[in-house]
């Protein structure tokens, strides 16, 4: 069967509302007849074979771009509100959309439509790829399927999380691990992942005596990465590129830890490429971890956020013509301190357990004993001494996203409402708290359609390999 064939037979149930010709060239006839079908081909762009799921993929994509949704950079944003060119009293919300990403993206964008929203990211990290069984190209057409679902229409930043190096395979390797990511960055370009945190924080020394000698492998390696990142740009794109100072859960930041960081990365980075853009935001540790705190009847422990210094820490990143300071795992913090990282004038906040954690709250009774019975099977070398069920179950339950995916999305159409329904309450107060409402006309003046046109064959390859992500964070 010829590719033309091939492709045809992948858009069929898009029927009349689409017009295939060739080269191929993609033309929409129905804009309601496109959005009220595309969860099939979405369906294939995830559960397909190997060239029917990619060309579902580049297909989805095509169609994203000529109904108006676009892959884009945030990077001339965030760079316009390190200058003071955009207000700074609204935090980006960076969603980690782990299980049913289309169905979730879905929910973000009725929820970006009803509240003029164009300041929010889809990310996923390096260590959910894995345990998720979510390649990049897959992870961005499911985003970009909920796009043409709900009938949105602008820039959609899509983000790689967590680009993070593993501190011990380094040790034993280190080209190996640093071209690891270099292939995962160039995998996620070619997706249309054009935001990128790097993190070489794994890295950094402690035991060294001073603040700079602490950080200098984290900035070398850091910019090292970057160097590769814009080496991978597409004609008319500047990637978002973050990096990140201390591991999230450890010591909070301090300032002369992200100057140490960024007057290295600067020079270093300076010194491969003069005359390219550096970083648009720094991530930093102001005293959440990644999913919380778990106490022995599975509730999570109350955590403290040191708003001050997210919010000094913000203000010395514009120094540096960044947009401002990034917190990570903040999703399982209570409801009322979300309207505290706008007034910090945070940049960017990222959220991911707590979608999880309604999803698995919305799960039938006889699904979640199957998911418990699997974990039990094939993860009980992570239970810790004197850990409860609870305690256990709530830190692994994330390793059956990637078995259960298929169950997931079969899931009745009722119960799959239900869910989408609780995570639109969830990205409503989001929005509001973090104050990125009506934030559609500002982005707009900063972020245009790149006009990049992607070609087939870039979505045909052999499918990425699985690698070993227990040791990197989320």
């Amino acid at each position: 069967m010829s590719t033309m064939d091939e492709l045809i037979r992948v858009a069929k149930p898009l029927g009349e509302s689409i017009h295939i010709g060739e080269g191929p060239q993609i033309s929409i006839r129905n804009p309601k007849g496109l959005s009220d079908n595309i969860e099939a081909v979405v369906r294939t762009a995830v559960f397909g074979e190997n060239r029917s799921k990619g060309l579902a993929q580049w297909l989805i994509r095509k169609l994203a771009v000529e109904s108006g949704a676009f892959p884009a950079s945030i990077h001339h944003f965030y760079r316009a509100r390190g200058r003071g060119e955009t207000p700074d009293d609204f935090t980006v919300p960076a969603m980690n959309l782990r299980a049913l990403p289309f169905h979730a993206a879905r929910a973000v964008f009725r929820s970006a439509v009803s509240t003029d929203a164009c300041a929010f990211i889809f990310e996923i990290a390096r260590s959910e790829m894995g345990y998720t069984d979510q390649r990049p190209a897959e992870y961005a057409a499911a985003i970009l399927g909920a796009a043409i679902a709900e009938g949105y229409s602008g820039p959609v930043f899509i983000q790689g999380d967590h680009f993070q190096v593993s501190a011990s395979r380094y040790g034993k390797d280190p080209e190996t691990e640093l071209d690891a990511i270099r292939s995962l960055m160039k995998e996620s370009v070619h997706a249309g992942f054009f935001n990128i945190d790097i993190d070489t924080s794994t890295l950094v020394d402690l035991s060294k005596k001073t603040i700079p000698a602490q950080q200098e492998t984290n900035y070398t390696l850091c910019a090292d990465l970057a160097t590769d990142a814009r080496k991978l740009e597409p004609e008319g794109v500047t990637i978002s590129l973050g990096g990140e100072i201390g591991e999230v859960g450890g010591e909070n930041s301090t300032e002369p830890e992200l100057r140490a960081f960024m007057d290295g990365f600067n020079r270093e980075f300076g010194s491969r490429l003069p005359d390219a853009p550096g970083l648009s935001k720094i991530s930093i540790q102001t005293g959440t971890s990644h999913g919380g705190i778990v106490l022995p009847d599975g509730s999570i422990a109350k955590v403290s956020v040191d708003f001050d210094t997210l919010q000094h820490l913000s203000k010395v990143a514009k120094e540096y013509q960044m947009g401002g300071a990034v917190q990570h795992g903040a999703s399982t913090l209570p409801e009322n301190m979300f309207s505290h990282f706008a007034e910090s004038n945070a940049l960017e906040v990222h959220l991911a357990t707590g979608f999880q954690n309604i999803l698995y709250d919305h799960l039938p009774g006889d699904m979640l004993e199957e998911i418990y019975a699997y974990l039990d099977a094939k993860h009980s070398d992570e239970r810790k001494e004197g850990q409860t069920d609870e305690q256990f179950y709530y830190k692994t339950r994330k390793r059956a996203l990637g078995p259960f995916k298929q169950q997931f999305w079969e899931l009745p159409s009722e119960k799959l409402g239900e869910i989408e329904s609780a995570w639109e309450d969830q990205f409503q107060l989001l929005f509001g708290s973090l104050n990125v409402g009506g934030t559609r006309q500002i982005v707009e003046r900063f972020i245009k359609p790149s006009g990049l046109d992607v070609k087939l064959s870039a979505y045909l390859g052999a499918d990425a390999g699985e690698e070993d992500v227990s040791d990197l964070a989320d």
